[in-house]
């Protein structure tokens, strides 16, 4: 018989896919979309702002997940037009596979493997970004953080899998 954490992970058969990949510059400046980045090992995407820094990221923030079905369900209970997930800030939109139940799970994502370290809380720039109530929306719903493992090209499209 399966333990509860036997089936917190998704059977090989399960993969999701790499949807958008969303890179940031300073921290007000609007984050911009990507067709390709590469994963630096223990440091970030090479697009994004820590990538471009260069230096080692202690923090468990070196990439955000969020799950591209909680899109339209975040603009639903915020009342807002669809969201792009560029205002959301997260690096990495992932589809077909549930994000939530992979905390401590390792990923490979295209090249690259990422360790799902635990979920991305939202900041309070969601309520100038997806309107009032949008904090609160993005509550249980803001994606997770990662730390890069082993670094590779990551492209739209990519495959998601766990393992």
């Amino acid at each position: 018989m399966k333990s509860v954490r036997d089936l917190m992970i998704p059977p090989a058969h399960i993969q999701g896919r790499v949807e958008a990949l969303v890179v940031r510059g300073q921290p007000r400046e609007r984050a911009r979309r990507i067709e390709q980045t590469v994963a630096l090992a223990d440091i970030g995407l090479a697009d994004d702002r820590l990538g471009q820094r260069g230096e080692a990221e202690l923090s468990t923030r070196q990439v955000t997940l969020i799950q591209h079905e909680h899109l339209p369900l975040i603009a639903a209970l915020a009342r807002s037009a669809p969201l792009d997930p560029v205002d959301l800030r997260r690096n990495i939109v992932v589809s077909g596979i549930n994000l939530l139940a992979l905390k401590k799970a390792r990923l490979r994502v295209g090249e690259a493997v990422l360790e799902i370290v635990g979920p991305c809380a939202p900041c309070s720039r969601m309520e100038e970004v997806i309107g009032p109530g949008g904090y609160a929306a993005m509550r249980g719903h803001g994606g997770m953080t990662a730390r890069i493992l082993e670094g590779g090209a990551i492209r739209v499209g990519d495959t998601v899998s766990v393992g």
